[in-house]
């Protein structure tokens, strides 16, 4: 793991700086500029609304079900901490739904607050080559005796553009206070993991994919693949396929293996838009 992590920052650093022209990043300026003018209420993660079913047992009305999630970010400050940082505050909520069950229940909802610090990173000619943030989070899914799971964690997460269509973000996290309810949840969820975002068809197609792995020597961990078409005007509206498979999909089931698809209307964050160079004058 520790290999791993060491090869994973060495990479970062051999993109970000190299693999972009110079000339297309934003400046110092432009990034102040952008900060300041960033609107203070904002998508955060994708918000969804997505339905599927099961690829691994039997289909039927128990199995199928409903996930979406509501996400959203408030800016604090802008760039006037020390360091050039900006404060933050964020909330999510994903929920599992057993719709098509008689009395249609939530099978799982899950609460993630957190707040952070943002910090554009630049190379020594003041060229932004990525967006760091330090972030203390909670996720719960509010119940208690043995049906209770929550974990708090402290996390570092880089975000770079590879090129004009492909962005890159590595997130580590620092977990405590989580034995209480599942004391092996590092297990199944590790320490990191790694999104890869590719843009296909400019503003029309775009494919990301999501890895983790758990701590132990297993295939314990999760792959997630999502792809999104957008039919609509609208620049932020797509429909979304995503495969999941792995565990620690929800909190309660963390320790079961999941292999599901779903369809559904998705309204995407555009929240690193503005690294991809490409992007630069569209802002």
């Amino acid at each position: 793991m520790k290999n791993l992590v060491l090869v994973s920052i060495t990479f970062l650093g051999i993109i970000s700086g190299g693999n972009v022209l110079n000339a297309q990043r934003l400046d110092r300026e432009e990034v102040d500029a952008y900060i300041k003018n960033m609107p203070g209420f904002s998508i955060h993660k994708d918000n969804y609304f997505i339905t599927g079913v099961p690829t691994n047992k039997r289909i039927d009305k128990t199995t199928a079900d409903v996930k979406y999630q509501i996400s959203f970010k408030q800016l604090i400050t802008r760039n006037t901490l020390p360091w050039d940082t900006y404060l933050f505050v964020t909330y999510s909520q994903k929920a599992f739904w057993n719709i098509y069950e008689n009395s249609s229940p939530f099978e799982e909802i899950n609460f993630n607050p957190s707040i952070g610090l943002g910090k554009p990173i630049f190379n020594r000619d003041d060229k932004m080559v990525g967006m760091a943030s330090l972030m203390f989070e909670h996720e719960s899914n509010g119940r208690d005796s043995i049906f209770s799971r929550s974990w708090n964690n402290l996390h570092l997460q880089y975000a770079t553009a590879l090129n004009s269509k492909s962005i890159l973000k590595a997130k580590a996290w620092f977990p405590f206070m989580y034995k209480d309810g599942n004391p092996d949840l590092l297990d199944y969820i590790g320490l990191a993991e790694v999104t890869y975002i590719r843009e296909l068809l400019p503003r029309k197609l775009s494919l990301e994919i999501m890895a983790r792995k758990g701590l132990e020597w297993n295939w314990q961990g999760a792959l997630r693949s999502r792809l999104f078409y957008n039919p609509f005007n609208s620049a932020n509206q797509y429909f979304m396929l995503e495969w999941f498979a792995g565990q620690a999909q929800s909190l309660i089931n963390y320790k079961q293996f999941t292999s599901r698809i779903r369809l559904g209307y998705v309204i995407k964050t555009d929240e690193f838009d503005f690294l991809r160079p490409a992007r630069k004058m569209n802002k």
